[in-house]
């Protein structure tokens, strides 16, 4: 597994995927940056007017709701509906799921489009799939990612959909797989953005490979790999920040490899 993960890196490397990104202002310089860093191409766009046209042209959608309102909002259902219609790629990025009515009334118009992959923290996964009353926390999770299991099966089977659960342990979930990812370091929580950029570093790796899962291992892990060496030369998350993105660009293949911890489950 290690060796098709790392295959997969490299393909991102050598073949730039453009990758475009419907996402929160908030995080659009620390995500367009770890997407160059990868090998990727960003593209930054959300007018109504080219949303479509990007969308065909670029190899993979991220939509990440962050700071979606009623405009940004059409803009996503258009860029997905055109990624369905391409049969691209695309990927939700549900923040702040269950924290308003509107935002779940966002991000059901966006799950009746069946994303191919959704990732977000524990309690986002919980309220997006309407399986248990918890609490969000602003984009913070207050639950744990083994107590979203159940609700990332259920996203899982009724919208075709990978799932991936953020959180202390990872944990990617399909119709018929469990795997998690036990890399990254708690600095890392310190850092505003990194779960966007999670998302966008699975919009690059999707464009490499048809295997989701794969796809979204290869993505997860590199970053929190990179996290987990950066963090080993950084004083805090300033520096954590900007030394993450130059291991992004730099990490070997011996790196990568004798970090990796994963574990597949039997659903």
């Amino acid at each position: 597994m290690e060796n098709t993960l790392w295959q997969h890196i490299l393909r991102v490397r050598n073949n730039a995927p453009l990758v475009h990104n419907i996402t929160n202002y908030v995080v659009m310089n620390i995500t367009a940056n770890a997407l160059l860093a990868v090998g990727a191409s960003p593209i930054m766009a959300h007018a109504k007017s080219e949303v479509k046209d990007m969308a065909a042209i670029a190899d993979a959608v991220v939509i990440n709701i962050g700071t979606v309102d009623e405009y940004w909002e059409e803009a996503m259902l258009l860029a997905a509906e055109k990624a369905n219609e391409l049969q691209k790629p695309w990927i939700l990025d549900p923040v702040g799921a269950g924290a308003t009515p509107y935002r779940d009334q966002v991000l059901n118009r966006l799950l009746s489009l069946d994303p191919p992959v959704i990732r977000g923290n524990a309690s986002e996964i919980i309220a997006l799939a309407k399986a248990n009353t918890t609490v969000t926390k602003g984009v913070d999770s207050t639950a744990l990612s083994n107590e979203a299991v159940e609700a990332a099966q259920f996203l899982a089977e009724n919208h075709n959909s990978m799932v991936c659960i953020s959180g202390e342990t990872d944990i990617v979930i399909s119709k018929n797989q469990r795997i998690s990812l036990k890399n990254g370091h708690v600095m890392m929580t310190k850092i505003t953005g990194l779960g966007c950029t999670a998302s966008a570093i699975i919009g690059a790796f999707l464009c490499v490979t048809e295997n989701k899962t794969e796809a979204v291992i290869a993505a997860m892990s590199l970053l929190n790999i990179a996290g987990e060496l950066a963090a080993e030369q950084s004083n805090g998350p300033g520096s954590l920040q900007v030394n993450i993105l130059d291991k992004l660009y730099s990490i070997t293949q011996e790196e990568f490899s004798g970090r990796l911890k994963l574990q597949n489950h039997d659903n």
